[in-house]
C-alpha cells in the first residue's frame, strides 16, 4: 500500500519514525520529547534527531515550557496536518476502491473482522505500559 501511495508525491518522503512522531504530535498536541519517545519506545535523543528534521521541514514547532526551560512542547504546523490527511485520504481511497473489488464473502469476512483487529491494535497499543507510561516489558524500564 505505501508503495503504491508513494508514487506521484510531490513532496518530499518522510520516514517512517517522523511519520510516526507527526501523528502522535497531531493526537496530542503540546507533548513534550520525553513523552514522546516514551510513547514511541525510542531513545530521546533519537526522537530530538527527528524533531529537529521535522522543525527544519516545516511541519513541526516547539515551544520551551514556561516552568520548564529545559523542555519543549511539540504542535505539527498547517502543513503537516495538510499532508498527514492528504495521505490518510488517499489510503483510504485506495483502500475502499480494494476492497470493493473482493467478493461479497470477503468484504464480509472482513467487516466481521473489525472489532477484533480493533482490540488487537489497542491490545498492542497497550501492551506493557504502566499507568506512569513506562515500560514495564523488561525493555524499556528505565524511564525515557
Amino acid at each position: 500500500m505505501r508503495r503504491r501511495l508513494r508514487h506521484g508525491l510531490t513532496t518530499p518522503r518522510l520516514r517512517g519514525a517522523q511519520v510516526e512522531l507527526l501523528r502522535l504530535v497531531a493526537g496530542s498536541p503540546g507533548i513534550r520529547v520525553s513523552v514522546a519517545a516514551r510513547e514511541l519506545c525510542l531513545a530521546g535523543n533519537s526522537v530530538s534527531t527527528l524533531v529537529n528534521q521535522l522543525v527544519r521541514a516545516g511541519l513541526l514547532t516547539r515551544e520551551a515550557d514556561p516552568e520548564d526551560g529545559r523542555a519543549v512542547h511539540l504542535a505539527v504546523t498547517a502543513e503537516a496536518t495538510a499532508r498527514l490527511g492528504a495521505w490518510d485520504a488517499r489510503r483510504r481511497a485506495l483502500l475502499e476502491e480494494r476492497v470493493a473489488l473482493l467478493p461479497e464473502a470477503d468484504r464480509e469476512a472482513l467487516h466481521a473482522a473489525l472489532p477484533a483487529l480493533r482490540r488487537l491494535a489497542d491490545g498492542l497499543r497497550t501492551d506493557g505500559l504502566r499507568t506512569d507510561g513506562l515500560r514495564t516489558n523488561g525493555l524499556r524500564t528505565n524511564g525515557l
